[in-house]
């Protein structure tokens, strides 16, 4: 007889239990929103100078002066380095000579054609012979010119990798030079992305961007996209962008990195709150209410951020119903008691306005 009441106390007491560990209290349930919106994407970016370049030589010999130092600003036109010209300044005076004699020598011929003793065709021989000489005396100052190398823009030298004296030969690689007044940064946009800011950019406007740069501060002046590439790249299905910065304290550099921020306008986005959804693995999740009042976890894509508010790529209906808060109490297959409140009212008690 006890130990019967024993059992059926224990009994009784753990279906107390049970009862109590299913009752969680009443939890709030809303719906995602279906929204006109936008939000602030970053893409990965690269960012070049307007004209960057490789100063190379076009002539062999040993490097005589460098007038610059790596990391100097220097104009266009001015001199950088000079290759010993000894040799060339010879050739040049030989093709000269050679014109010279040339030139003589068609006088000659020309007074003895007028004179009927020699024929017309030896004066046009001569003529040939001096306009040859001439090319050479040309070509001869263009080599001559070839020993002084100059920059054939304002901008920036790089590294100078060889020193006075360096036996160089012909198109070995003396330095870099960059045009930082204005940058291009280039990043890369998937198909659907391309596909939206095509048609919700009908008048080709230039849509203006922002760098966040490698510290996390965003660049002090605005950019604008201004290229589009013509092909996609079939290995990963995106397109180029790119973008024109202004430059003016010179503090973006050819080759550095960044991120572009670039504002994208969405027409019936799917919205949930940020604090309805939890993470396994990466992945974010939240849970549904389903028709009996329990819970199922539903993967969801995330395709932006905007302040408290998730877009919704895939994973939910604007019909579904969402755990609201109290995600982390709660498990798969839990039935619950709740409070339905509107995404309107969710929304406003963010204090954030739809726009």
């Amino acid at each position: 007889m006890f130990m019967g009441l024993t059992a059926l106390l224990c009994l009784s007491s753990c279906t107390t239990k049970k009862e109590e560990k299913e009752e969680v209290g009443k939890l709030t349930v809303t719906n995602p929103v279906k929204i006109d919106t936008s939000f602030v994407k970053e893409y990965v970016s690269q960012i070049r100078s307007v004209r960057n370049i490789e100063i190379r030589t076009q002539e062999k010999g040993f490097l005589q002066n460098i007038y610059v130092d790596e990391g100097q600003f220097v104009k266009e036109g001015q001199l950088l380095f000079r290759i010993m010209p000894k040799i060339y300044e010879a050739e040049l005076l030989k093709a000269q000579a050679e014109a010279k004699s040339a030139e003589i020598e068609l006088q000659n011929a020309k007074t003895l054609a007028d004179k009927n003793v020699v024929s017309k065709s030896e004066q046009y021989i001569a003529q040939a012979k001096l306009e040859k000489a001439r090319a050479e005396v040309a070509l001869a100052k263009l080599h001559l010119s070839f020993t002084e190398i100059r920059a054939p823009f304002a901008g920036t030298i790089d590294r100078i990798p060889l020193k006075l004296g360096s036996l160089i030969e012909e198109g070995e690689l003396l330095t870099s030079l960059s045009d930082n007044s204005q940058m291009f940064v280039y990043f890369n946009v998937s198909e659907p992305e391309y596909l939206d800011y095509q048609t919700h950019n009908k008048n080709h406007s230039k849509t203006k961007v922002n760098l966040r740069l490698a510290n996390n501060e965003v660049f002090s002046s605005d950019g604008y996209v201004e290229v589009i590439e013509s092909e996609f790249d079939s290995e990963t299905g995106n397109i180029a962008f790119r973008a024109r910065f202004p430059n003016p304290n010179k503090l973006l550099k050819h080759g550095e990195t960044g991120s572009i921020q670039m504002v994208i306008p969405l027409k019936n986005a799917i919205v949930i709150p940020q604090k309805a959804t939890f993470e396994i693995q990466d992945k974010k999740y939240v849970f549904i209410v389903n028709k009996n009042n329990v819970l199922e976890s539903k993967e969801i894509t995330v395709t932006g951020e905007i302040p408290d508010l998730y877009v919704i790529a895939s994973g939910l209906t604007a019909n579904d119903k969402i755990l609201l808060e109290g995600v982390q109490k709660v498990k798969d297959d839990e039935k619950i008691k709740y409070d339905y409140v509107s995404p309107k009212e969710v929304i406003n008690n963010l204090r954030l306005k739809a726009e």
